[in-house]
């Protein structure tokens, strides 16, 4: 009796792999981080020769660090940085181009052109998504003008597009290469109708994808394959999730109401929704949460593109701290941000915003300003970006949240999850078991293959570690967000694409 399941958490800076047991508890971690690529200013790229790498790698690493063989693995379940497109030769399996990464915004002039042609609200009532460079179709459509001969070769079927999840699919399946992703994923890319669970024609055809290239739409959790070619030989692969999706899942928010905020090299709110799609009138997402058993159900979901990442940036860019881990303590060595407002639009900005123009700022320096008060403004950007979100989706929903279950990296952070509490004004909750990303995929493949009998047995694994409940004065809070919205205000159109 396989008594494990292994998860993929491929992300966008670093690739890990996770053995749970069948309490859900971690027995084993692997990460190593790749490469961030960055050819022009906006761009953004990985390899996809080394996410593979990187992730066949951490996965034979997290086995033996468990010591658990291949033969003990119930099933893998693949939890994956969603919009990131890659398109490969079906033959070779080689990539014709560097991936893609969500953060990059080279499409964003196109996504213009689309507005100005009046399709943004076709292109909404459709796929839920706004027109942003965030999503995989522009990307794609990009790889396929810019590739010498690829969209003949594409319309031809000899090559495929994927988002992560298809990538690594196709390559943990060896020669028989799974070209296949869930509806979550599939859901982020512009090409897919949320209402028919199908790639759409008309969206296609708009954006000129030959629907050669796609592939297969499956369930999020199903029993797709069996690993072949690799030191994973023989386990079935029985879970796919984007990120987002995976950790609302492993966070044991299957209930319409709940919701979870994940913060990770960008922050992610999502809000179960049910089994139907609601609209969003505050430039929120309407997505696809995970697809099971031929049932979808649904999210609104807040995308900000740069949270986690802004602390990298503090540590590669600036070197005010050695490592990630060092950036609480400095913060906390100073009461507040000394008046210091840090807009981390690197990459633009996401929702409720939407702009693609929108660059970093630091506000409010003066003479007395250290590098404690830049990296206290630094975690309070993350929660400030949240807590746009978050009403956003109050102003959608017509519902107050009563609780915010919190996971991803920085939410180790006490003084964040502290300062997120005081400007929700409603208790943050952090889990016993912080990796949920991967205990989303984990779930949604130990289902497949019966590791666990139902959503019910696991929901009853999740565990509260710690609540942040607000001690900020309300009268603060809603002065700090005033400054915030005047430092959003200067980041705002700054860099206009031609």
């Amino acid at each position: 009796m396989s008594s494990h399941i292994l998860a993929l958490d491929q992300g966008t800076t670093s690739s890990r792999a996770i053995v749970f047991d069948k309490q859900g508890v971690v027995c084993a971690v692997a990460q190593h981080e790749f490469r961030q690529i960055f050819p022009k200013p906006g761009w953004v790229e990985h390899d996809g020769r080394e996410i593979w790498a990187s992730q066949a790698g951490v996965a034979a690493e997290a086995l033996s660090r468990a010591g658990v063989s291949p033969r003990d693995v119930a099933a893998i379940g693949i939890a994956n940085q969603r919009e990131t497109t890659l398109l490969w030769d079906r033959k070779s399996g080689e990539p014709l181009h560097n991936a893609i990464v969500w953060q990059d915004r080279r499409t964003a002039a196109h996504c213009d052109r689309l507005r100005h042609d009046g399709l943004e609200k076709l292109f909404q009532e459709k796929t839920g998504l706004v027109l942003d460079a965030y999503f995989s179709g522009t990307k794609l459509a990009w790889l396929l003008d810019n590739i010498p001969g690829a969209r003949a070769r594409a319309e031809a079927g000899e090559l495929a597009f994927g988002t992560v999840d298809s990538w690594l699919a196709w390559n943990l399946s060896g020669n028989k290469k799974l070209h296949i992703t869930d509806a979550s994923n599939a859901s982020r890319t512009l090409l897919y109708n949320i209402h028919t669970l199908a790639w759409d024609k008309e969206l296609l055809e708009i954006l000129n994808i030959p629907a050669a290239v796609l592939p297969d739409l499956v369930d999020s959790s199903d029993l797709y394959g069996d690993c072949s070619g690799n030191i994973l030989e023989g386990i079935p692969i029985g879970g796919i999730a984007g990120d987002q999706q995976a950790a609302l899942f492993g966070q044991a928010c299957s209930r319409e109401g709940m919701a979870k905020n994940t913060y990770g090299t960008g922050c992610f709110m999502l809000k179960h929704t049910g089994d139907r799609p609601v609209s969003s009138y505050n430039k929120l997402l309407t997505t696809v949460a995970w697809k099971i058993n031929g049932k979808a159900e649904y999210a609104l979901e807040g995308s900000v593109f740069i949270a986690g990442a802004a602390v990298q940036w503090l540590r590669d860019g600036l070197g005010i701290i050695r490592s990630s881990s060092e950036v609480e303590a400095l913060a906390a060595t100073v009461p507040d941000s000394g008046g210091v407002f840090l807009v981390p639009a690197f990459s633009g900005l996401g929702a409720p915003h939407w702009d693609p123009y929108a660059r970093g700022t630091i506000s409010g320096i003066s003479r007395g300003t250290t590098a404690a008060h830049i990296a206290r403004a630094t975690l309070e950007s993350i929660a400030f970006q949240s807590s746009d979100l978050l009403c956003a989706m109050e102003a959608d929903s017509g519902v107050q949240l009563s609780e915010l279950r919190v996971d991803g990296g920085a939410s180790v952070n006490n003084l964040l999850m502290q300062f997120q509490s005081d400007l929700l004004g409603v208790p943050v909750v952090r889990p016993l078991v912080s990796e949920t990303t991967a205990l989303g995929a984990a779930y949604l493949a130990g289902l497949a293959v019966g590791f666990w009998k139902d959503r019910n047995e696991i929901e009853r694994f999740w565990q509260r570690e710690r609540v942040f409940t607000p001690q900020m004065p309300g009268v603060q809070a809603a002065a700090m967000k005033r400054l915030w919205e005047q430092a959003l205000e200067r980041a705002k159109g700054w860099e206009i694409c031609e």
